[in-house]
């Protein structure tokens, strides 16, 4: 009892506490529980066999009695070359048994299950494929740049950091190759995806936001390292592929940085974001992977635009909207609700390239001039007429500062580009480029 308690009893302003008395030996009370907790056990915070019994497994496992976890199991054989052994202790997991092969028809895809399957249809051995998908690397990733299975290169961006290119030696870029022509490119991507499609180009990007009053432009960040592992293996598991295969598939088409691999600058996060394993930049696959990956992106961003009275269209990692002088006005609440949709489907937004151009200034989406209608970049027809003219002076060397093994085609694809905005115009360039000594 506290001192102030004690002077008001002995001035008789506090009550003495009653007595409490023990019940009776055999009296019932009723349990009363509250409306918001529900009365039930919970499950202790421990493993519980019967949480992974669903984990699929091979027939001569799932003939088998439930056994402690502790207690190994009786050892069956391995259903295909280089399954994984059961974390429950009791065998190999088979993971090529839920496949969709209804599903793999009806996109008229390749069917196999398990690496033996995948790698006849690779025309490799089962042991050539696992070394190229790194499974006897620790961490599937090679210790050094020199065993890796790419070549790595440094880039520096335009406004700070590095950017990392990495290219697929000979034998790894044959079979993704062969992954990009037989598999992904019969899965169709969405109509606002313009790059890197058949059929598309940045002159069909550009067309739906030809003579609008505003035109608003977004950039990914980091757009191919933002697309992980799991994202990759979900998109071969909805074409109808099996875990395993989905697995092995997304091994060979995804890099990881090796130990010894440096940037050339201090930032570490040109470090770390290459770290997981991600999409390599460079690779002939990423590109489809990117626009599968960025799908869901693609319809909830479309969707909005709509809602809005707006256009969308996406070239790999630049986003364009485009509207009239209400979508104008509204760009103040559209612009929070895009930036939430693409935190929210695992990408990044690059807030120092969101740009919003009225038409009173030169509207650009991919290098096209779109005012009134696609025309060609002012800037950039003079700089590749300026090329032209210096390699007809002074020869195809002193121009090519990227070191490009086939300048001549780089040049000519330049021209092809601007003859399909502007033939007129594009055929002074023509003549140029012919008078080239090469």
């Amino acid at each position: 009892m506290g001192f102030f308690d004690f002077l008001l009893r002995l001035l008789g302003l506090k009550s003495k506490p009653q007595a409490t008395m023990a019940p009776a030996a055999g009296t019932q009370f009723k349990k009363t529980t509250s409306p918001k907790r529900t009365d039930r056990k919970l499950d202790p915070l421990r493993f519980q066999r019967e949480r992974w019994s669903k984990v699929a497994k091979s027939p001569q496992q799932q003939t088998t009695t439930s056994r402690p976890f502790s207690v190994p199991a009786v050892k069956v054989e391995q259903p295909y070359p280089f399954a994984h052994f059961s974390p429950m202790g009791d065998g190999y997991l088979d993971l090529s048994q839920d496949g969709d092969s209804v599903q793999l028809q009806e996109l008229e895809l390749p069917e196999f299950s398990n690496p033996q399957q995948m790698a006849d249809w690779l025309q490799m051995p089962v042991g050539q494929l696992a070394w190229l998908t790194c499974q006897f690397e620790e961490g599937y990733a090679h210790a050094t740049e020199k065993a890796a299975h790419y070549h790595f290169r440094w880039l520096p961006k335009r406004n700070f950091g590095c950017r990392l290119i990495e290219s697929p030696k000979p034998l790894l870029k044959q079979a993704q190759r062969k992954v990009l022509r037989e598999i992904l490119d019969n899965v169709p991507t969405h109509q606002a995806a313009h790059g890197f499609v058949q059929g598309s180009s940045i002159l069909t990007n550009a067309q739906p936001h030809c003579g609008k009053r505003v035109v608003l432009k977004f950039d990914l960040e980091n757009f191919y390292p933002h697309v992980r592992f799991s994202k990759v293996v979900a998109i071969f598991r909805s074409m109808g592929y099996s875990r395993e295969a989905s697995i092995w598939l997304s091994r060979l088409c995804m890099s990881r940085l090796p130990l010894d691999c440096k940037p050339p600058t201090a930032n570490p996060e040109a470090l770390w974001i290459y770290q997981p394993t991600h999409l390599p930049q460079g690779a002939p696959t990423s590109p489809t992977l990117a626009n599968l990956a960025a799908y869901v992106l693609d319809v909830r961003l479309d969707g909005l635009a709509r809602s809005f009275g707006a256009d969308y269209s996406r070239y790999a990692d630049d986003l364009t909207f485009s509207g009239d002088a209400q979508f104008l006005r509204s760009l103040k609440s559209f612009i929070p609700f895009v930036e939430k949709i693409i935190r929210e489907t695992g990408f990044k937004v690059n807030k120092n390239k969101r740009k919003v151009i009225r038409n009173n200034q030169r509207q650009s989406v991919t290098g096209v001039t779109v005012n009134e209608h696609p025309n060609i970049n002012r800037k950039e027809f003079d700089r590749l007429k300026a090329i032209l003219h210096n390699c007809v002076r002074y020869g195809s060397e002193s121009q090519n500062r990227d070191q490009l093994p086939d300048f001549q085609a780089h040049l000519r694809g330049r021209v092809a580009y601007f003859q399909q905005l502007n033939p007129t115009r594009a055929a002074k360039l023509k003549q140029v480029f012919e008078q080239i000594r090469w």
